[in-house]
């Protein structure tokens, strides 16, 4: 049994203008101690599967449907006070924005302590000893100091490192991490990932990272699904999606990469472009929902919704023409 398994997962949002389908019918499973990487560009309804994970989509105006299975019981038909104790425990979150996240009145120390009150049964003072031990583990300088420092004298790395402390203090088993370097510069970003590298070593937790950067992704995942409006359009391991991308959404993303050294090789080229929008999520999308966007669209992909299929091992794509695809690259 997989530690993770979503099955059909739906998050559609009541609107003036009509049912916003962020989230269209998406399923996928997450082993024990795997990495999986869900990519696409903004929009495409990333985040909103990590919050519906967590269920902290707002209801009304957000709904929910479908099941997510963690460890055998589907968490979507649990109670709010059964899932708060899953949250922060079982199941951890790193936020995508730590200065919004974190709270402004409250020192670190405390708020990570908050966690380990309520789900380790900790005292004050063993609480605060172990927020200590846990910013000293994510590598914060002067761990006593900063335990009662509030988080606008952190920067925005020490800040990052702050949520990866609070969403470990429990050892969850499963950590969802939201664009977790989003905004840092690179020489932060390469630690952060780092970090979370180790961290997953240390406790064998298993990771769902929410990103759509796909240096990112080569990094650190195992695993990778690709989203566009909603829908999972390709699943594959990295290496298989990264040599072989058979969506041509996928082989997009991948095209407008830029290549290091490529112009020092003669290999040097112009960067993809993926014409056109994503259509309105507000509108039920017949056919394919990359149609409008895809140079190899026909009439069979603007009516029919293509099913993923298996494309190799391991790897599925839901494209009509994704054999034909492959060959072309």
């Amino acid at each position: 049994m997989a530690l993770l398994e979503v099955e059909n997962l739906q998050t559609h949002f009541r609107t003036p203008d009509g049912i916003n389908r962020a989230v269209d019918g998406v399923s996928f499973q997450v082993d024990e101690g795997e990495t999986l990487a869900i990519v696409g560009e903004s929009g495409c309804g990333k985040s909103v599967t990590s919050m519906s994970l967590m269920r902290l989509i707002p209801e009304p105006p957000g709904r929910i449907a479908g099941a997510v299975r963690f460890q055998g019981r589907d968490l979507l038909q649990l109670s709010e006070r059964e899932m708060r104790a899953v949250r922060g425990n079982d199941v951890s979150m790193i936020f995508q924005e730590p200065m919004s996240s974190l709270n402004p009145v409250l020192t670190v120390g405390r708020q990570i302590g908050e966690t380990l009150r309520m789900h380790q049964g900790l005292d004050k003072q063993a609480a605060e000893l172990r927020a200590v031990e846990m910013l000293n583990l994510v590598g914060i300088p002067e761990p006593a100091r900063r335990v009662r420092e509030y988080p606008h004298q952190l920067s925005g790395g020490m800040r990052q490192r702050v949520m990866i402390a609070m969403a470990l203090a429990c050892n969850p088993k499963l950590l969802i991490a939201d664009e977790p370097t989003t905004a840092l510069d690179v020489t932060i970003q390469a630690q952060i990932l780092q970090l979370m590298l180790d961290l997953k070593r240390r406790v064998g937790a298993a990771i769902v990272l929410i990103t759509h950067d796909l240096g990112v992704v080569a990094e650190i995942a195992e695993r990778v699904m690709v989203m566009y409006a909603g829908r999972k359009v390709e699943e594959a391991p990295v290496a298989r999606l990264f040599r072989s991308p058979r969506h041509p959404y996928t082989q997009g993303l991948l095209g407008a990469v830029p290549k290091l050294g490529s112009s020092l090789t003669g290999a040097a080229r112009r960067l993809t472009e993926i014409p056109g929008q994503v259509p309105s999520l507000k509108k039920a999308i017949e056919g394919c929902a990359f149609a409008g966007r895809c140079a190899l669209a026909t009439d069979l992909c603007r009516q029919v919704a293509p099913g993923l299929e298996v494309k190799g091992p391991g790897h599925i794509a839901a494209c009509h023409y994704a054999a034909k695809e492959a060959a072309a690259a």
